[in-house]
């Protein structure tokens, strides 16, 4: 995204904004507007970093992200879509605007979504049907969100430099034995003072923090629809498939099979 686009969000005539973006690989830089924004993929998995979280929004998901809120967004999917809509705060509204979160998609909200495909850029009022079908998409929100996903949806980001780079390692290997006394080694540290940076830090231990990231990865590759079942354990560092059906069905609360056929069941 360019300055020239942030600038035009940020138009006090333009209530609402569009802009959508279908070409996949993703990456914008650090940046923060005035508007709300709600962020939808279909395709694939979104990162989106804030200042202390690290989001995942999967296919069929749904983020708010409150005005004023400090954010990057990427994502190596190739095939994703990502819809973007920006939205002047209002007085008055709903207190469900002003939380970030991700909320799974009813299939009346992503149907009028994808009923947008080909808008772009500000929307007033003076746009007509256009500018009330967004008013209606939008107070639908609060009362269509349903916040039981089956997904791990965000981890603790940290500012901390030396845990910064201990946590890109682990995203870096996940599919090697990654103990916490071989990680502690890597980076000369104690499997004690690392063990203690974790829950200092990030709030979790160790071995909670590399589970949830291999299991989010794990999803990440359904997604892609590129290997099986067996391939994706082996690839996050499972060294059987029964070991990651145990460890996928706590995080996610069902078996990785069922979970692979509502993905393709949803295609």
């Amino acid at each position: 995204m360019k300055e020239s686009l942030y600038k035009a969000i940020e138009e006090d005539s333009a209530e609402f904004f569009i802009y959508h973006d279908f070409n996949g690989n993703l990456k914008t830089d650090i940046h923060k507007h005035n508007s709300s924004q709600l962020i939808y993929a279909e395709g694939g998995i979104v990162h989106i970093f804030t200042e202390y979280q690290h989001w995942y929004l999967p296919a069929r998901c749904f983020m708010w992200m409150p005005a004023g809120t400090s954010h990057y967004i990427f994502s190596n999917s190739p095939k994703v879509s990502l819809y973007n809509f920006y939205f002047k705060k209002e007085d008055g509204e709903n207190s469900f605007f002003e939380e970030i979160n991700i909320y799974s998609v009813s299939n009346l909200l992503r149907e009028m979504i994808l009923y947008t495909k080909d808008w772009n850029g500000k929307i007033s009022v003076d746009d007509g049907a256009n500018y009330h079908f967004l008013k209606a998409l939008k107070g639908i929100l609060p009362t269509k969100r349903d916040r039981n996903l089956l997904f791990p949806v965000q981890h603790p980001f940290p500012k901390d430099e030396t845990l910064l780079r201990i946590t890109q390692f682990i995203h870096a290997n996940l599919d090697k034995n990654l103990t916490i006394d071989s990680t502690a080694k890597e980076f000369g540290m104690s499997t004690r003072t690392l063990s203690r940076r974790f829950k200092e830090v990030l709030g979790m231990n160790y071995v909670r923090f590399l589970r949830s990231l291999r299991i989010t990865k794990s999803v990440e590759l359904m997604l892609e629809e590129k290997y099986n079942l067996y391939e994706i354990a082996m690839m996050v560092g499972y060294s059987s498939l029964s070991s990651f059906s145990a460890i996928f069905k706590i995080v996610i609360g069902i078996a990785p099979s069922e979970y692979f056929k509502r993905i393709k069941d949803e295609k």
